[in-house]
């Protein structure tokens, strides 16, 4: 932790990286800290400013193909901050999993250099990757990851690096060997939507334990039980309780 008791989160291209509200994730860091007494800062970095490089973990989310091109220059340009990348805490998700690779390989069959904090490489599959997926992580006490992916990519690991999880339901990195995200010491990258931390509050705790180096009181939500429970029938297709049903519709947000 960069001070004795805020925690500062980054939250990497908001604004290019943006396309599925993967900024979320920063919210749900911020707010699982705070319930447990640990102050947090949240830093939206743009692409007109200039990147901090003393947050304790960055948060990158998923966008298009030219996004995805405009954020690894962007990225690379900023050396102080990738340098800091290499060290720091980072949770990437779909684009931001694959520009943390040595490279990606467009369409056109181009291959644009990427930070190479991340021992992968990403080409295009034959057809999108779109729908539910479920996943069993491989980090003690986090179980069963839903999420939505979206994303051509093929994403394929070298000997350092690990999948964060076997897919039970679902593509993920589409490679053939059945895994899901890319995982080291300080990179989680995972090709799961959602916010995939606000659906999966064990993941985002793994990750505040890792930061903040505390044991972790429980929290009792039951809003959020119920709306997981969704979340993973749904993806399983199987048939939803329907008093959790029910919960799950009321604690929903409404708009408008």
């Amino acid at each position: 932790m960069s001070g004795e008791s805020i925690v500062r989160i980054g939250v990497l291209l908001p604004d290019v990286l943006g396309t599925y509200s993967d900024r979320g994730n920063a919210t749900v860091l911020a707010q699982r800290l705070r319930w447990r007494g640990v102050d947090a800062d949240v830093i939206t970095v743009t692409a007109g400013s200039r990147p901090p490089g003393d947050c304790d973990v960055y948060v990158i989310g998923g966008g298009e193909d030219a996004a995805q091109s405009f954020a690894a220059e962007w990225l690379r340009r900023h050396r102080q901050l990738r340098t800091r990348l290499q060290t720091a805490h980072v949770f990437a998700v779909c684009a931001g999993l694959q520009v943390l690779g040595h490279w990606v390989e467009g369409v056109d069959g181009r291959r644009r250099p990427g930070l190479g904090i991340l021992d992968l490489t990403t080409s295009p599959g034959r057809r999108r990757s779109v729908g539910e997926v479920v996943a069993s992580c491989v980090l003690p006490g986090v179980g069963t990851l839903t999420g939505f992916e979206n994303h051509r990519g093929v994403t394929r690991l070298g000997p350092d690096a690990a999948p964060l999880a076997a897919v039970v339901h679902g593509v993920g990195n589409g490679s053939g060997d059945g895994g899901e995200g890319a995982l080291t010491p300080t990179v989680i990258g995972t090709y799961l939507h959602g916010p995939v931390l606000a659906r999966n509050p064990a993941l985002a705790d793994h990750i505040v334990h890792t930061v903040t180096g505390r044991d972790l009181s429980p929290l009792e939500l039951p809003d959020q039980d119920d709306v997981r429970h969704v979340h993973l029938a749904v993806a399983a297709r199987r048939p939803l309780d329907p008093l959790r049903r029910i919960r799950a519709a009321l604690c929903r947000p409404r708009h408008g």
